[in-house]
């Protein structure tokens, strides 16, 4: 997995450690799922960069957002950039349901993770972001 530079003001730190951080300063149910959640991202596809973004967030990216790991007092939320568009056959979301674009799981303390439905949904995520067509450029 590849790590960019922390946008948030980090003092240089790498966004692999600041996330490191953010599993240790959670030290609970929560950052144990954020952890797994990082394993099978990188599982998925080695080729994933990790960010962070807005104030903390982790982000996992390749060709464009694939998800957030936002962690919340009874809940672990992995919102999909573009998971309205991503095939869920195991029902994975269950949350951010209503919108056009986005879709979120959210995983509470002591329910289980279907690995192999979780790891399927990223690398269809993965496959749609490298199907963006780039941006027609202007004709002078």
């Amino acid at each position: 997995m590849t790590t960019s530079t922390a946008d948030d003001g980090a003092g240089g730190a790498s966004a692999s450690q600041l996330i490191d951080a953010r599993i240790r300063e959670l030290g609970d149910w929560r950052g144990e799922t954020l952890a797994l959640i990082r394993q099978l991202m990188q599982k998925a596809d080695p080729g994933i960069i990790e960010e962070v973004k807005w104030r903390g967030v982790p982000v996992w990216s390749h060709s464009g957002i694939i998800c957030t790991g936002e962690t919340y007092k009874s809940v672990v939320k992995m919102t999909f950039a573009k998971g309205a568009s991503l095939p869920d056959p195991a029902g994975l979301f269950n949350s951010s349901l209503e919108g056009n674009t986005r879709r979120a799981i959210d995983i509470r303390e002591g329910e289980p993770i279907n690995h192999d439905a979780l790891i399927d949904l990223i690398r269809a995520a993965v496959a749609l972001n490298g199907t963006a067509r780039p941006a027609r450029r202007k004709r002078a």
